[in-house]
């Protein structure tokens, strides 16, 4: 059976919190999206935040979403998880697009449709959809 070691300096809940409370800032995405995103209520987000107890597997959904470990350190950057989250919707809005033109009976192109999406991340990252990267 395996055990946890104690580290000598365990750390405390506050410090976890403002680490995940820093990385919330800097990717920019609200306490809502956050609870949609790591399939958690926002209540429970909003406890998680206030410092209050919270299920271990809720800690796990958030720090995962956010990149980071259980002591806050960031396992995955910034700039990748952003084009992470682009990648996916960028996804999302060319199946979109594919549906609506299969609808028609033209759906795209392989070649087209890597474009669209090429497309659709470079708005996500860069253009006018870059404010609704993190929103639901």
């Amino acid at each position: 059976m395996a055990y946890l070691r104690k580290s000598k300096y365990p750390m405390k809940k506050e410090e976890l919190i403002l680490k995940l409370s820093d990385r919330k800032n800097k990717l920019g995405i609200s306490l809502e999206n956050l609870a949609k995103l790591s399939h958690v209520g926002v209540r429970t987000v909003n406890r998680l935040f206030a410092g209050e107890d919270v299920k271990l597997s809720t800690i796990e959904k958030v720090t995962n979403l956010l990149g980071v470990d259980f002591s806050g350190n960031a396992t995955i950057n910034i700039n990748e998880l952003n084009r992470h989250r682009a990648h996916e919707k960028a996804l999302y809005m060319a199946s979109l697009v594919q549906q609506t033109s299969a609808l028609e009976m033209q759906g795209l192109e392989d070649n087209q449709l890597n474009s669209l999406i090429e497309e659709f991340e470079h708005e996500f990252l860069n253009g006018s959809y870059r404010n609704t990267l993190w929103a639901v």
